[in-house]
């Protein structure tokens, strides 16, 4: 008889606190149930359950292998799942959150691709500003840029950005150019609003140390695009991701503040709730996103 049927049948009657519920569940006869026991039984060589004519009940022996037995069926269980999720056409509704900078000027541009790559799935994109907690809110995936806070949730690093202070060659003509770290206290400084640690930009000075930068700041706003045309205008200096100044820097609209600096690169993750399998539908963006973005960063934007 196969082994893994008897083992089954024998935790299935412990489940089941008998024989007959056994049948009913496993969909076979109560003889089939009896015999799948009695030969497991036969081949350990140990008495697995103690019979009555009102009960059954695991012996100490057999509770010991119906413990490690369970797991064994589990993990077979889930390996058939594994396949058959692996198989299953990814559909449904994709909730995806993602920062609006990132959302509207790299994400939204690439979403006609994949929905015409895997036309059964719809999907609900919001775009905001702030930590959101994935299960509890119901999203089925983010994109998050640096640093990751939660790390029970699983990831896959999409590629890399790097992070500049940058200003329009017209700023530097009428308050100069910053020659060092310190010199940004005395410049007009645009700010992000959502930042957790205030208007405090973190910066690595050539010698590897973090250096912080306070300052109140001319223009604070929690979007990247509208901090990045205030550099443009000539409003002040930005510490922004390359992903939104490279075009305008290749241009000529922007020029780095301090190039001496050494590049401060952030990571930019897909995150999902944990769980031994990926939903196909969020394992088929992510894997879009991957070849999406394959030959991007830091600084190729």
């Amino acid at each position: 008889m196969d082994r893994l049927t008897e083992m089954e049948a024998f935790a299935t009657v412990v489940d089941q606190g008998g024989f007959t519920d056994a049948a009913k569940k496993m969909g076979i006869s109560k003889s089939a149930v009896s015999k799948h026991v009695s030969a497991l039984e036969a081949r350990l060589g140990a008495r697995l359950l103690n019979r009555t004519t009102r009960r059954v009940s695991p012996t100490e022996i057999g509770l010991a292998y119906y413990d490690r037995a369970r797991r064994v069926l589990n993990d077979a269980g889930e390996a058939d799942a594994l396949v058959t999720s692996m198989q299953i056409a990814p559909s449904g509704l994709l909730r995806i959150s993602v920062a609006t900078d990132f959302g509207v000027n790299l994400l939204s541009p690439v979403l006609g691709d994949f929905l015409s790559e895997f036309p059964d799935v719809t999907v609900n994109m919001v775009l905001n500003n702030r930590y959101v907690e994935l299960i509890s809110e119901g999203f089925d995936m983010a994109i998050r840029v640096g640093d990751l806070e939660d790390s029970s949730l699983r990831a896959r690093k999409l590629t890399e950005t790097s992070r500049r202070m940058i200003a329009a060659p017209g700023y530097f003509e009428k308050f100069g150019r910053p020659a060092k770290i310190d010199d940004l206290n005395d410049h007009k400084l645009l700010h992000y609003s959502n930042q957790a640690a205030g208007n405090v930009w973190k910066i690595t000075a050539p010698s590897g140390e973090r250096r912080q930068v306070r300052s109140a700041g001319w223009l604070t706003v929690n979007d990247g695009q509208s901090l990045l045309h205030a550099a443009v205008a000539g409003l002040g200096i930005a510490y922004l991701p390359s992903f939104l100044y490279a075009d305008a820097m290749s241009k000529g609209l922007v020029q780095e503040a301090l190039p001496d600096l050494p590049m401060d690169t952030l990571g930019i993750y897909a995150v999902y709730p944990p769980g031994r399998f990926t939903q196909p539908k969020v394992r088929a963006f992510i894997d879009f996103l991957a070849m999406t973005f394959a030959d991007r960063g830091p600084d190729n934007w």
